[in-house]
């Protein structure tokens, strides 16, 4: 685990682009770590990232951190991104979010144009960063991100296996009615319709999970992590999910600006792992100074391996339509 904030200096830029509900509470978080100098925000919506700027800082005395939170209006011909210079993260949150009835793939063409573009300046004006991208149809922006930066495929990653993972685990949880600290679990593949959660690497304490719920429940469960996101955005009835993707984003941040090397489920450039190549896709990665460090091979049943296979030749295909975008 990472040490705490008050052992080291702070240290750093990062940017999150887009003011939303799902970047503006990001940046709160990165701010109340106490890690970085800077914490960027910016936003197409003129006087949003600057008012949320100056909400933010002005709660630093009584959440104790001193890490000071920049709003920046931006364009969408690339005016304000000099802001960003020298980041050494930059998290795109940018998008529409969905609406009840809407899959993730139903965002795909114009989320493409608003990724792309600020991949473009994120390029131009921080060259050196890490992306992480948690832009909706999470594993298609993500490849368009690497794209349109140039970047090696090691610095640009997506968030999706950490809030998945997340929600696997709070659903076990309340099924067997234990804290959620004593449970672990995994999910990988695609963030939508090819997640692959992984029964056979959750633990409760320790024991296998088939030893305390039925083949049945889990499936059950399976299937409700799977649509996780959707269930949040039909009980909402507008906008969708934030805190817990916000604590996913944030914490794959902290994992790469601490070098903590950190084992998490992300959306990574998968190449021969798994039997699998040339794709991003939700695996498991050791995190750090640069981005992905290695990609972590989880020992799988032959279905699970089966369904993390199919997961990526849907995904390959989808990612093959986002380049010309």
């Amino acid at each position: 685990m990472a040490s705490n904030a008050a052992d080291r200096p702070r240290a750093g830029k990062i940017t999150v682009v887009g003011a939303g509900f799902y970047g503006s509470t990001t940046a709160q978080r990165l701010a109340e770590y106490d890690i970085f100098d800077t914490v960027v925000l910016t936003d197409i919506i003129e006087g949003k990232p600057e008012g949320l700027a100056l909400d933010l800082n002005q709660s630093r005395s009584i959440e104790g951190f001193e890490t000071k939170v920049v709003g920046v209006t931006t364009t969408p011909e690339g005016g304000g991104y000099e802001a960003i210079a020298g980041s050494d993260i930059v998290i795109i949150t940018a998008g529409l979010p969905r609406k009840p009835g809407m899959s993730r793939m139903d965002l795909l063409e114009v989320n493409a144009k608003i990724v792309r573009g600020v991949s473009e300046n994120i390029a131009k004006h921080a060259p050196n960063a890490v992306v992480i991208v948690v832009s909706n149809p999470l594993d298609e922006m993500t490849a368009l991100a690497q794209i349109a930066t140039g970047f090696p495929r090691h610095r640009v990653l997506g968030q999706a296996g950490v809030l998945d993972t997340a929600r696997f685990t709070h659903f076990v949880a309340e099924a067997l009615g234990v804290p959620v600290k004593s449970v672990k679990t995994l999910t990988l593949g695609s963030h939508g319709d090819t997640m692959v959660p992984v029964p056979s690497q959750c633990t409760v304490d320790g024991r296998p999970l088939s030893e305390l719920l039925s083949p049945e429940k889990i499936e059950e469960l399976v299937v409700r992590t799977r649509n996780g996101g959707a269930e949040v955005v039909a009980l909402l009835k507008t906008g969708s999910a934030y805190y817990a993707p916000s604590a996913a984003a944030a914490r794959m941040a902290r994992a790469i600006a601490l070098d903590t090397r950190e084992v998490l489920p992300v959306c990574a450039w998968v190449d021969g792992e798994y039997g699998i190549s040339g794709v991003y896709l939700g695996v498991q990665a050791e995190l750090g100074a640069g981005g992905v460090r290695s990609i972590v091979q989880t020992p799988l049943t032959d279905s699970e391996l089966a369904a993390l296979r199919e997961a990526a030749e849907a995904v390959r295909a989808k990612q093959a339509d986002v380049a010309g975008m």
